[in-house]
């Protein structure tokens, strides 16, 4: 198998086999292609839609028991399954025809939606009916995020990926700009039911959207066969596992990306309780906070777009921006001071998992690219089933502020590593002196197979340049 090249260089990124990371992508190349155009709209539509779905989903399970530690185990309900089963949605998405597959994913939360809003209207919701319907989700989740990382490529093609990557990161956070903010408002004017309601029909626009494309259109490659037995999907998996271990980069992106979604991106769990028991602001006041996180993450999305150079340093500025805007939300007890604290956590957060996407995107080959991107979604959505329990168990326990508090330090902490770690692949290796013992100094100075041995120790005794692994 083989291994993508990783040259040091001031925050750029070698050429894998396909693309260079580190060249421009701005402007909005993406729109050039129709299905991409298809595939951006009904996104957003579909995003407002879940973005409202989740205020709902977490201000019901607040009004149903007024703990945060259940808001922590719907989370772990609902990306339970994309940690324990993401990794074989990626042999999926590999094997099977992508635009297929996720019009069959949407299919399945279009349901589960009118499922929930009949209860809700209906008046015989409980909380085991949200942990049941969230569980199922997240088992679609499991085949649908990475095969719809994927799928991106096969719109736009390898020269187009990052501006599209980024353009996605836009929509992603638009949604969640209007999505929380039209959410409660529903909720605070009309309850939770609509806001499932409308959750489940905005599937309806994703579906309609897949079906326009153009099959002739696609950048498709051909997948890999598909396994016909348990050891054949093993060695699949392996083999993705194999390739991101074997990559510094890819691996080191992924990892910090893990461990920020872990402490830090808890906000389904921590921000309901944090406004209503820190600020006593209402539903309404709960949805404009995360719309705050919305609004930094769309100027930071369409900041990497239209900029150009993609750089990896970005992936550790980002952790810390968003450690640092924590630091000031959980010190907060001002709705203001608050929102502002948000906007600046959405600006870190974004700026770093798009360019982790990034990074990932133009480093992996396309034969593996379903696999390797199974790793970045099941670290990024499978992290909040732990970071989600611990954090709603710390919140519960400790206070609502400490857990925030203690998530940002420790994103904190992680930027700050994976910055020294950049900067130091960003070193050019330093050939170490070669010591001659007295001994051999005459012999040395005369033998003309000295510089033969001397180079190779000089060598040895430099650093690696691609970093640990």
């Amino acid at each position: 198998m083989s291994q993508v090249p990783v040259t040091p260089g001031a925050g750029g990124v070698a050429a894998g086999p396909g693309g260079a990371l580190g060249t421009s992508i701005g402007g909005a190349r993406a729109f050039k292609h129709r299905n991409y155009r298809l595939f951006f709209t009904g996104q957003l539509i579909s995003l407002v839609g879940t973005w409202m779905m989740t205020v709902a989903q977490s201000w019901l399970i607040l009004q149903l028991t007024g703990d945060p530690l259940l808001l922590g185990a719907v989370a772990a309900a609902q990306f339970g399954p994309v940690l324990v089963l993401g990794l074989f949605g990626g042999v999926i998405a590999d094997s099977l025809p992508k635009r297929r597959t996720l019009i069959a994913t949407q299919v399945w939360p279009l349901i589960l939606g009118l499922i929930m809003s009949a209860l809700v209207f209906t008046n015989t919701v409980q909380v085991w009916h949200v942990l049941v319907i969230a569980f199922l989700l997240g088992c679609r989740n499991a085949v649908d995020m990475p095969t719809r990382q994927a799928f991106v490529v096969e719109m736009v093609g390898r020269e187009d990926i990052g501006n599209a990557v980024a353009f996605n990161s836009a929509m992603f956070n638009a949604a969640r700009v209007l999505g929380p903010a039209v959410g409660g408002i529903t909720i605070g004017a009309l309850g939770v039911g609509p806001a499932f309601l409308a959750d489940a029909l905005s599937y309806v626009a994703v579906i309609v959207a897949y079906l326009m494309m153009r099959e002739s259109e696609l950048h498709t490659r051909p997948g890999i066969d598909r396994p016909a037995s348990v050891s054949a999907v093993l060695t699949n998996l392996a083999e993705g596992l194999s390739y991101v271990r074997r990559t510094p980069l890819v691996l080191a992106s992924i990892g910090v990306v893990a461990l920020v979604s872990t402490f830090g991106m808890n906000f389904t769990v921590v921000i309901p309780p944090y406004a209503q028991g820190i600020l006593h602001t209402d539903a309404a006041g709960y949805g404009f906070l995360m719309s705050m996180v919305g609004v930094g993450s769309v100027l930071s999305a369409l900041t990497i777009a239209f900029t150009g150079r993609t750089k990896p340093v970005v992936i550790a500025l980002g952790a810390i921006t968003l450690g640092i805007g924590e630091i000031a939300l959980a010190a907060s007890s001002s709705f203001g001071i608050s929102l502002i604290a948000m906007f600046f956590v959405g600006v870190g957060g974004i700026s770093m998992a798009a360019t982790a996407n990034t990074v990932v995107q133009l480093s992996v080959p396309d034969r593996l690219r379903g696999r390797v991107m199974s790793v970045y979604t099941t670290v990024f959505a499978g992290s909040t089933p732990i970071g989600g329990l611990v954090t709603g168990a710390i919140a519960s326990s400790a206070g609502v502020a400490f857990a925030i508090g203690l998530g940002a330090v420790l994103s904190l902490a992680t930027g700050l590593l994976s910055l020294s770690w950049l900067r130091g692949r960003a070193q050019p290796a330093q050939p170490r002196a070669t010591v001659v013992p007295p001994s051999l100094r005459d012999a040395s100075s005369v033998s003309p197979s000295a510089p033969a041995t001397a180079a190779p120790a000089a060598r040895a005794a430099a650093p690696r340049s691609t970093g640990p692994g």
